[in-house]
Order: C-alpha cells, then structure tokens, then sequence
C-alpha cells in the first residue's frame, strides 16, 4: 500500500527550485470561498497583510473570492489561479484527478462539527433510509454521510442523493417541504439546524481529523518561485496570531470575517468552536507528518475510488507525504502534503 518517493523525482523538484528560470514568476492569484476556516484569507488581503509579505518576497499576490466553492476548484484546475482553498478530499479528486500536480502548502485546520446532516422530520441517522438526501455531490459532504451511514450500519444504497449546488442548498431547504435532509458545512450548517424542528442528526466532531482545510497551489507555480509559499505562509500566521487573541484587535478581525460570511461576532465564534484550528504552525507540521494523515487520505481515496472519482484504479494518482510515504502511483504523483514552508514558520524562518 505504501511506496517509495522517487528520490530522482524529489532531486528534479529541488533542481527547479534552485535553477535561474526558476524566479522568473512574480505574479499570482488565489481564489478562496466562504467558510469559517477560510476566511482569514479575505481579512488577510483587505488588511493589506498578503500584500506585506508578497512586498517583501517582491511578488505580487492577487486574493480572489469566489461565490460557489467546487467552482473555485475547477477554475483552480482550468489553470485561473496558483492556488486554492479546498478540501483534502477535493484536492484529490478535482485537481489531482485532473492532472494538476498541487502541494498542500497550508494545513489550516480540520473539521470538528462544521461539516454535518440536518434533518426536518428524521430524529436518527436510521430514519433517513429510503429518504432523498440533499448535497453537494462528491464532496465532502456526500463523504461524511458515506462515513454516517456506516456508522449505523447503512450504505448510501439505502437513501438517494441529490445533488445541490452549496449556493442553493439552504434556500431550498428553507422553502421546499420536499427537502427534508441536507448534508452541508457552516455557516449553511449552523443556519440550516436552526431552522424551527431541525435536527442535527450527525457532524464531523464524530469523524475527527478526516475532512481537513487546506491552501493548495500548484506545485509548478512552487518550483517557479518558492518564495511563493514563503509569502502566503508568513501571511497566514501573521493573521492567526491576530485572530486568536481575545483583545479589541482580535475580536475586531474575527467580527470583519464574520460579517463577510452573513454572521456576527458570537455565530462566528461558534463555528471556530467546531473547527480545529492549527493556530501554530507547529501543530500543523506535526499533523501534516503523522500517521494518521496517511490512513486518512488512506481511506478518503477508497472512498473516492467507489465512487468513481479516481479516474481509473484505486492506485492511478500517486499521494504523496513527507517521510516518502507514497499512496498510489509514485510515478503519477499529483497531491503532495509538503509541510517544509510551515516548518520555516515554526522556526522563525521566513
């Protein structure tokens, strides 16, 4: 199940780092969308923050919002941006699949309760069988109710899904009495379960570590110019520092970002409750490199491979993480979990 890196392949990525063409790049766009998780990033461009850290790399680092989160993804595939919010699970099957080889810059978090299903009539995860089940079709949303539906001994035989776009999911829950069962993330998520009879029946505090956020680029857009990931990662902490703090200055960036996601300061305090956020880039190194994120992606790529998301075989598009463990084709490897840069950032170093 586990391979070797290619040492010639790592050998040819350093070359690229390291040649004179190398640097030539300067400029570069990022696309982000709404999430609890992600917002730092808007903050982070507005405050001038990116720009402060793209100035001192001589670069130019464009942040750019998009509406519809899979759709940020495909233009991210399509070859619009260097890099993109997402999921591990769509990192792998949207780009990777794809053909776009992309590091895992940033392991911003992991889902602890923002990811859940919410019902309007079932009162327990067995009610749901025979039931339509409103999501966004292979994302993370249909894998966490692949994940709750085995937990009480169901397959996704048992329900059908309907695929909803994130944009339009909580207003045809809101309005349609035909859409009695959502699987979605926050805010849609909170919103939706507060909704008058609604009913959290499962969330991903029962699944910890598995749906995580990432900021992705791609990998040649690294190799252009490392200074890159250098920029958008001294960005990234230099804003969870603020963030985090319970003063004036960190509750009024938390307020902004809760304001450019449709909520207040207290709704988005709640949904960082339900996140694991990786404050220090210390934690996140020590994630990116454990065990448990291999058997992770492990079993988020058989899941993927189910549904027949992978392209071909289970082993077509090789996974890369940073003791050389491959999963998959280590010489079609099209996902790497790289945590050299957050490293830098743990040691003072960028």
């Amino acid at each position: 199940m586990r391979r070797i890196v290619l040492v010639l392949a790592m050998a040819l990525l350093v070359g690229l780092w390291a040649s004179p063409q190398a640097a030539a790049r300067s400029e570069f766009k990022i696309a982000w969308s709404i999430y609890v998780g992600w917002m730092p990033w808007g903050w982070a461009a507005d405050r001038g923050i990116v720009k402060k850290w793209a100035d001192r790399y001589g670069l130019s680092i464009e942040v750019v919002q998009i509406n519809d989160y899979v759709e940020s993804i495909n233009q991210y595939t399509a070859g619009a941006f260097d890099g993109c919010a997402m999921t591990n699970m769509d990192a792998l099957t949207i780009p990777a699949v794809g053909g776009v080889d992309s590091t895992a810059l940033i392991v911003g978090d992991f889902s602890n309760g923002n990811d859940g299903i919410v019902s309007k009539t079932a009162r327990d995860l067995r009610a749901l069988a025979g039931e339509r089940i409103n999501l966004v079709e292979l994302s993370v949303s249909h894998y966490l109710l692949a994940r709750a539906l085995e937990s009480v001994g169901l397959s996704e035989r048992d329900v059908t899904v309907v695929n909803t776009s994130d944009a339009d999911i909580l207003g045809v829950f809101q309005a349609s009495p035909d859409v009695r069962h959502i699987v979605t993330w926050n805010p849609l998520l909170s919103e939706a379960a507060a909704l008058p009879g609604a009913r959290r029946l499962f969330d991903s505090s029962q699944i910890p570590g598995e749906i995580i956020d990432l900021m992705v680029v791609r990998t040649e857009a690294l190799a252009a110019n490392p200074n890159l990931g250098k920029a958008l990662v001294g960005a990234w902490y230099e804003t969870m520092a603020i963030m985090r703090r319970d003063d004036e200055a960190g509750r009024a960036a938390r307020s902004a970002m809760a304001r450019a996601s449709g909520t207040d300061l207290a709704g988005f305090d709640a949904q960082l409750a339900t996140t694991r956020m990786f404050w220090e880039p210390a934690e996140a190194v020590a994630f990116t490199r454990s065990a448990e994120l291999v058997r992770t992606m492990d079993r988020v790529r058989r899941f993927s491979h189910e549904k027949g998301l992978l392209g071909g075989g289970l082993d077509t598009v090789g996974i890369a993480f940073a003791d050389g463990t491959v999963l998959g084709d280590p010489k079609n490897v099209k996902l790497r979990f790289d945590p050299s840069f957050m490293a830098r950032a743990a040691e003072g170093g960028l």
